[in-house]
């Protein structure tokens, strides 16, 4: 399942210092339509282990303007609430699975 994160929910997701995958999107960009699905069979495969959410750039400045969003989609990966890596633009499934892959090993 993907979660709908918002300005007023961010922190309380981040604070759960859970491994999480973070997209970038909004609804008129074609490249975050793109991956949309990609994003959603992932966290379907590492359901037990990830935490994925979609922001909404165009309704989510606070959130937006924290890590400096200036493309997208992007997408930032969190480790114990801390962005450990990224991905801006569309990438292919395998590009996620290795990056989410090598950092889980990590933990």
């Amino acid at each position: 399942m993907v979660l709908e994160v918002t300005d007023s929910n961010f922190e309380e997701l981040r604070k759960s210092k859970k491994f999480m995958v973070l997209d970038f999107w909004a609804e008129w960009c074609g490249p975050c339509r793109m991956i949309g699905p990609v994003i959603d069979q992932l966290a379907e495969r590492y359901e037990c282990v990830v935490t994925f959410g979609k922001l909404d750039v165009d309704t989510n400045n606070d959130v937006v303007a924290l890590f400096g969003v200036r493309s997208i989609p992007t997408i930032l990966f969190f480790k114990d609430g801390e962005v450990v890596d990224k991905v801006v633009g569309a990438a292919q499934r395998a590009t996620f699975i290795e990056k989410i892959d090598t950092l889980i090993v990590e933990e």
